[in-house]
């Protein structure tokens, strides 16, 4: 049986679940009502921040899922993602452009990352 370890774990969802070698980070989103720009930066900082906290880094990270609100602005959300990840250690990664939890969301990142 393998062990799973659940990070700052709420009543409806956990923020990172480690399993397998393997960490599962929920849909990080910004501050609402900010530029694309800003709740990206705040999005990377949070992803950051929760995979150090799981033993692990965005060198690491082997999948991402990037929802947003209006693909129009997607190279604003590129521009900061692209400064974020370390030369050669792009993920797999998709992104498709869906309604988010408030319409004050404009980017939401899901990624999976290996200890």
């Amino acid at each position: 049986m393998t062990d799973i370890k659940r990070l700052e774990t709420g009543p409806r969802m956990s923020q990172a679940v480690i399993a397998n070698g393997f960490v599962f980070l929920a849909g990080q989103v910004g501050e609402p009502g900010t530029s694309v720009t800003d709740q990206t930066t705040a999005i990377l900082g949070q992803i950051d921040a929760l995979l150090a906290q799981a033993g692990t880094d965005k060198t690491r990270i082997v999948s991402a899922q990037i929802w947003m609100a209006d693909m129009a602005q997607f190279a604003e959300m590129n521009a900061v993602w692209d400064a974020w990840v370390p030369q050669g250690h792009a993920p797999a990664r998709a992104t498709g452009e869906s309604a988010l939890a408030t319409p004050d969301y404009s980017v939401e990142i899901i990624v999976t990352a290996v200890l």
